[in-house]
């Protein structure tokens, strides 16, 4: 597809793909590329505008971060936030030194809302700071246009050269008028029209894909989930019988979750689509035995995941394409999209074995955020109970247990995530007949689930002794799954759902409760 696009450059910052997808927000399609990437690639994309993302060190140290100045004379407008912000002043004859107080956390801010990065915007407003150091003398052209108490240029513009900095976090939930400065960059600086939409998406990608596979056959790897269930629809549209589903029960699914799967894609299903169901719990548990590293775990479930594949597709005849519902944060997370760290690799992104048995492997929802899969999957008609469906990662219960993965861990977390689940419906169903059935309530989780820790710990039951395993509960609110924040679930549901889970499922003795945020930790526990 072709479309205006804004490039955030990144520069190691934690909130990278939260820049991205404020600007998608907008109506503007926006990628990710790392500092490293070469200037004339960036050119030959024809951006519409450029952001910098925020880094984790000092512009004016040897061997930080950096940019060629061409970068700022290429007559696109460039939006430099936090490090990017100061590095864009480094770069052009400015001058940034470190900050005698640093400002970290929720700040209060006065911005010049004549200026039309804050166009719209309340003369006094609040925003979310984090930085050591500060511009201590602007590059020429440039002017301030916000200050805080200890921020002298908390923005900057040079208006006719299309350069602006704000040196706090506009895309952060703490900066309430921080979309709205973004929007005025990318649709009202940079002139995006907001053509970005998901019904275009939808009609263009059916269109695209028929002519990409003509008359071929096409395998697409069903797992049940969002990503992969939007994904099979997409194919379904496009082309019909000519896609093959194959649904491989690797036996660490969710307690009933393969039949429910089996009920909705297969013979009896809706969907215009050929369904298999491979049964091949054992082939896991074996491959699996004896491993704890997370990261080899991932592996080898994302190599068997690709071996099951070529074995179906020799068994149903030649197939010329392998579908997959890959999306953005998956390639952004495995190292391929910007230049933050691996985060962890994704079974459809990182694991790959190096020999394919397929043509060309297809991935359609690739460039999209989880929130924008779930508008397109209400396009092309899928239910809501399965387009909202919590978001099940591809290795599954694999890591979800931390520690080597058995049939008996599994039956665990299986029947403690269950109960869980349950209670939590639950209670929120109990809070909306209360409510008059208006909405859900304020502390509803957007993800949970139980996970299996390591740990054994002594308990008494009965007049016994025990020693048996210990659930952690998980539960975040999140708007994007980008950043995310324990939720505030009622003590009196945790309480059933730890006496429940004690008295219930056999080897466990002890439920604790994850109130991580993330960042510092993922939503997943490996």
């Amino acid at each position: 597809m072709q479309q205006e696009t804004v490039i955030v450059i990144d520069f190691g910052g934690q909130y990278n793909q939260l820049v991205a997808r404020r600007v998608r927000e907008c109506n503007v399609y926006c990628e990710i590329y790392s500092y490293k990437t070469d200037l004339q690639k960036i050119r030959d994309m024809h951006p519409k505008g450029i952001i910098l993302t925020g880094g984790p060190s000092s512009c004016y140290e040897e061997g930080a971060a950096s940019c060629s100045p061409e970068l700022f004379s290429m007559g696109v407008p460039v939006l430099g936030l936090c490090y990017g912000a100061q590095l864009m002043q480094h770069v052009l004859g400015g001058e940034v030194k470190r900050a005698q107080n640093r400002e970290y956390g929720k700040t209060e801010l006065k911005v010049d809302n004549s200026a039309r990065l804050f166009a719209g915007v309340p003369e006094n407003t609040s925003c979310w700071m984090s930085h050591f150091d500060y511009i201590s003398a602007l590059a020429p052209g440039f002017k301030a246009i916000a200050t805080t108490e200890n921020c002298p240029a908390a923005a900057v513009e040079n208006e006719a050269a299309g350069l602006y900095g704000i040196q706090f976090h506009p895309e952060v939930l703490h900066t309430p008028e921080g979309t709205k400065m973004l929007y005025n960059f990318v649709r009202n600086i940079c002139g995006c029209s907001g053509s970005w939409r998901m019904d275009a998406f939808v009609e263009e990608n059916v269109k695209a894909i028929r002519e990409k596979v003509g008359d071929g056959k096409v395998l697409c790897a069903l797992s049940g989930g969002v990503d992969s269930s939007v994904a099979a629809v997409l194919l379904s549209k496009a082309i019909g019988k000519q896609l093959t589903c194959v649904f491989v029960d690797h036996g660490l699914l969710r307690k009933n979750e393969g039949d429910e799967v089996e009920a909705v894609f297969g013979p009896e299903g809706p969907y215009d689509l050929n369904f298999i169901r491979v049964n091949a719990q054992e082939r896991y548990y074996e491959k699996l035995a004896g491993v704890s590293e997370p990261e080899k775990k991932r592996k080898i479930i994302g190599e068997e995941f690709i071996r099951v594949f070529e074995e179906e597709a020799k068994k149903i005849g030649k197939v010329d394409f392998l579908v997959q519902g890959t999306i953005y944060p998956d390639v952004v997370e495995s190292g391929l999209g910007g230049e933050s760290a691996v985060i962890k690799s994704h079974h459809n992104v990182g694991g790959l074995p190096e020999h394919v048995d397929f043509r060309e492997i297809i991935e359609p929802l690739r460039n999209l955020f989880k929130d924008e899969v779930r508008k397109v999957g209400l396009e092309l008609g899928i239910p809501d109970h399965l387009v909202f469906r919590q978001p099940f990662p591809g290795p599954g219960l694999g890591i979800r247990i931390i520690g080597e993965v058995t049939a008996e861990k599994v039956k665990i977390v299986q029947d403690a995530d269950f109960i869980y689940r349950e209670e939590v419906a639950k209670a929120a169903d109990e809070w909306k007949k209360n409510a008059g059935g208006q909405g859900n309530p304020p502390w509803m989780p957007d993800q949970y689930f139980a996970a299996l820790t390591n740990m054994r710990s002594v308990g008494v039951m009965g007049d016994e002794r025990t020693y048996d395993y210990a659930v952690a509960l998980r539960a975040v609110r999140t708007i994007d799954f980008m950043t995310a924040e324990a939720a505030d679930i009622p003590f009196e549901v945790l309480q059933k759902v730890m006496s429940r889970i004690i008295n219930e499922v056999r080897g466990v003795n002890r439920v604790m409760y994850d109130l991580t945020s993330k960042p510092p930790g993922t939503i997943e526990l490996e």
